[in-house]
């Protein structure tokens, strides 16, 4: 039932319960006069149910959706194809909500939810063990910035300028509470100046924070860049795209210490912007450095298999100076989510995914290469990704590609201005990034191809 409406008998006997005869006298004991709303509130006349139902698809019907769009946005949100299966499981009642689940005797079904997440988050990214979510990926990667500082007990941190600016800015407020000094490694090119890694990573600097691939969509160096960052006693922490992982080398075979990412991709709608998933994996000997909380198999008093909640190292519960985090409720919904999706299209089916979306990126590269004006930002190797130097202005070329029904590309020009100007430049007005998932149709790839094509 939508609404469940209180009678008037069952007001009257509310009222009575806590001494008072009626709604008004209620509020007018309570709340101050001069703060009182003394004139009907300035509303429209209520409507029924059927009649706000229908006006509120008339204003849904002035969005543009991936539905009718056909869209090549990224940067963080991708538009893949969630099955029918797991929103048709997200909304069993057991399982609608993000809530904690403290009592284990009556929150089996969730806890077990959380564990196979856990696992199958562990097996993506070669970790040992991983937490139970965290808000989105920016999110994430604030507190494995925190895991270091605590970790190395060290005052500086290096951040590579080719993580994405926002994640930079979350990253930035947190470590400005803790008085840490956040550094931004440069490009050169597209991906890290690892020159500039070198001379910044000292005994002082408690590690790196690079993403893989990066904002750009390009892969970093991860060998050479993990050596850089070891050969100091620093810190790995490397932000992936979980579809990747299908394709690209798990993240704890290179070396890396703490793995975080956007887990939107794995079965999560784009819903203009969130609920979506933060994922956080580590090694086994930072587990107590771990934000958040961690769900463990056991066996109970009866010798069956059981799942509760085991390590949980924030402040509220342990004392706050020995906490290692203060994030709160988890997006276990979202957890859920991914779990749903990882274990529908197993190994084989990510893989698929994986390279559906890495084939048609690098068939839209090689014909947007061949538009005059047009030029790719690097040769550089990617994954679904790419960032292209456009002979207009980014508003201009989004306005003409919506006129087109497509949604794209995405102006990364604007917080990379080095990427315009120079001598490889080639005169280009503006950088635009565009994002390719197995959604994409050849026929969409090349309709996105000949609107470039007419932006001169």
């Amino acid at each position: 039932m939508r609404y469940v409406p209180i009678t008037e008998v069952d007001k009257a006997a509310m009222l009575q319960a806590i001494g008072v005869s009626s709604t008004e006298e209620l509020f007018a004991a309570n709340i101050p006069a001069e703060v009182r709303l003394n004139r009907p509130l300035n509303l429209p006349p209520a409507l029924t149910e059927m009649e706000l139902l229908a006006h509120l698809r008339e204003l849904a019907a002035q969005n543009l959706h991936t539905g009718e769009y056909a869209c090549f946005l990224g940067g963080g949100a991708y538009d893949h194809y969630v099955p029918a299966a797991v929103d048709a499981i997200l909304r069993r009642g057991e399982f609608l909500t993000a809530y904690t689940p403290y009592q284990p005797e009556i929150s089996q079904g969730v806890l077990q939810a959380i564990y196979e997440y856990q696992s199958l988050i562990c097996e993506l990214t070669g970790m040992d063990l991983s937490n139970a979510s965290m808000y989105d990926g920016a999110s994430a990667l604030a507190e494995a910035a925190c895991m270091v500082v605590n970790q190395t007990g060290r005052s500086k941190l290096l951040i590579a300028r080719s993580v994405h600016p926002l994640y930079r800015r979350v990253v930035q407020t947190y470590m400005h509470g803790l008085g840490v000094e956040l550094i931004e490694v440069p490009l050169r090119g597209v991906t890290l100046d690892l020159e500039r890694l070198g001379a910044l990573m000292t005994e002082e600097v408690g590690g790196l924070l690079l993403q893989m691939p990066n904002y750009l969509g390009y892969l970093e160096q991860v060998r050479e860049i993990e050596a850089l960052v070891h050969a100091k006693n620093g810190l790995f922490v490397v932000a992936v795209d979980p579809i990747s992982l299908a394709l690209l080398e798990a993240p704890g075979n290179y070396g890396a210490d703490i793995v975080v990412a956007e887990g939107q991709g794995l079965g999560v709608p784009l819903s203009y912007g969130g609920p979506y998933l933060g994922i956080l994996a580590t090694r086994e000997r930072f587990a107590r450095r771990l934000p958040g909380r961690i769900a463990g198999a056991t066996v109970d008093n009866r010798g069956q298999r059981g799942f509760v909640l085991t390590l949980q190292a924030r402040e509220q519960h342990i004392r706050r100076e020995k906490a290692t985090s203060n994030i709160c409720t988890n997006q276990a919904l979202m957890a859920l989510a991914a779990t749903v999706y990882l274990a529908l299209v197993g190994k084989e089916g990510l893989r698929e995914v994986a390279n559906l979306s890495l084939q048609k990126a690098h068939y839209a590269a090689q014909q947007i290469a061949r538009l005059p004006g047009w030029r790719l930002a690097s040769d550089a190797p990617f994954f679904k990704e790419f960032t292209v130097l456009a002979p207009a202005p980014a508003a201009e070329v989004s306005r003409h590609l919506l006129a087109h029904k497509i949604l794209g590309g995405l102006d990364v020009g604007s917080d990379y201005p080095e990427l315009l100007g120079g001598a490889d430049s080639g005169g280009a007005v503006s950088a635009l990034s565009f994002a390719f998932t197995e959604k994409r149709t050849r026929a969409e790839i090349d309709r996105l191809v000949a609107a470039l094509g007419e932006v001169k």
